[in-house]
């Protein structure tokens, strides 16, 4: 069976707006939360995000290409552009017919729906839309623009699984490159759902964090205090490569993907399973198809969202399938910094899992003060602060509205 590598990575984040910056900002436990900036707030509940900050345009793109792109297909873009160029491919000297692109987002052109439907709504129906409405708007669209701007005639289809879409996306390309169906696959996800009808939205759902007091501690996974999730927005993207194409060209190579296990919850249209039923077959099946076991996890990227049931029933699942190895596994919850992407939260954490095997650290998890009594207490959340450890084997958890629920697992490379 052939493997896969990861050779290229690139981020667009609430702490960092590359790679580097953005895994400074874990490792430093850095907020990305803040008031929202994007619309007025005062009717809303909750009045803060943790949005993408200095991210410019025009540093990436032509005027007049601007306006034919929604924000989660730039962000989509500019991330594409650093892990390509991280890669070091040469796209002229690649077979593109064997690049493919699987960029994943939860809901798309949020933005671009909003702004329409306001507009059409102020004009008492008439149906004057802009000519780029639905090339902005529909989900897809992002795995079209990376696979027009550089050529790649390979496999290309966008995933919309809620909140485990992009590390479905991951998984994807896994077994297209161990079919042989490609030699690249530039996968991830997208998402800019800071918006009016978003942000309302999630409010109705009782699901949004409301302490609009103390932004920046109010994403607090598996803390007895938490009371719901933060919205952020970014895009994370990987050039994942069949092992031997990687190899023939000298690519660096960051760590190999090795596995990966997709399950559901069959429950709940929003809440997880309350004993984690989904998480559990997900990561058992993530183990089992990456040939291992579970003393051989180092480190869990828990989906850890800040919800209230959520955090519970994914540390009972942990539980469950780490059962002999609960003290010498940690466990940390990037999104306490960077918030919850959505659609983009399985690659961003996939870049944090990757860099955490390259640099042998893991990053904390914030704003843990004290620990939920319903939660085990012999996990180690990676409190406050990064550690520093030999890493070699991480699992990334993700999961969706729906029941939807995948597990990936990184390791560290070697022949």
């Amino acid at each position: 069976m052939k493997r896969a590598v990861i050779t290229g990575i690139g981020a667009i984040t609430p702490i960092g707006n590359n790679v580097g910056d953005f895994w400074e900002g874990l490792i430093s436990g850095k907020s990305g939360a803040a008031a929202i900036t994007k619309f007025d707030t005062t009717n809303h509940k909750t009045k803060f995000a943790c949005e993408v900050k200095g991210f410019d345009p025009l540093q990436y793109f032509e005027k007049q290409e601007i306006r034919k792109l929604d924000l989660f297909t730039q962000f989509a873009l500019a991330a594409a552009d650093e892990s390509i160029k991280d890669s070091g491919l040469d796209l002229e000297q690649c077979d593109r017919n064997r690049i493919g692109v699987i960029i994943a987002s939860g809901i798309g052109g949020m933005q671009t729906f909003e702004e329409e439907v306001l507009s059409f709504a102020k004009n008492e129906g008439n149906p004057r839309f802009n000519p780029f409405f639905i090339t902005k708007m529909i989900p897809n669209i992002a795995t079209g623009h990376i696979s027009i701007r550089y050529g790649l005639h390979g496999i290309s289809y966008s995933i919309a699984s809620a909140c485990a879409s992009s590390n479905n996306a991951i998984a994807n390309a896994l077994d297209l490159i161990r079919l042989g169906r490609a030699n690249v696959i530039v996968a991830g996800g997208a998402e800019a759902p800071v918006t009016q009808a978003s942000i309302g939205g999630f409010n109705s759902m009782k699901a949004l964090s409301t302490l609009n007091t103390s932004p920046e501690t109010a994403c607090r996974p598996f803390d007895k205090a938490r009371d719901g999730f933060v919205a952020g927005e970014g895009a994370g993207i990987l050039v994942i490569e069949e092992l031997e194409h990687a190899l023939k060209r000298g690519a660096r190579i960051y760590c190999e993907l090795v596995g990966y296990g997709a399950a559901s919850d069959a429950y709940h249209v929003a809440a997880t399973h309350p004993d984690g039923l989904g998480a559990v077959l997900a990561m058992e099946g993530a183990l089992a198809d990456g040939g291992l076991t579970e003393a051989d996890v180092t480190y869990i990227n828990a989906h850890a969202t800040s919800t209230p049931i959520g955090d519970i029933s994914e540390c009972r699942a942990i539980g469950k399938v780490f059962s002999h190895s609960l003290d010498r596994i940690q466990i940390s919850a990037t999104k306490s910094m960077t918030g919850h992407l959505l659609g983009a939260a399985g690659a961003i954490e996939a870049i944090a899992c990757i860099k955490s095997i390259e640099n042998n650290i893991i990053p904390p998890t914030i704003n843990l003060n004290e620990i939920d009594p319903e939660i085990n207490s012999q996990l180690d959340f990676t409190a406050s602060q990064a550690r520093n450890r030999e890493v070699n084997v991480v699992l990334n958890n993700t999961f969706g509205f729906g029941g939807h629920t995948t597990t990936t697992v990184f390791k560290k490379y070697s022949k």
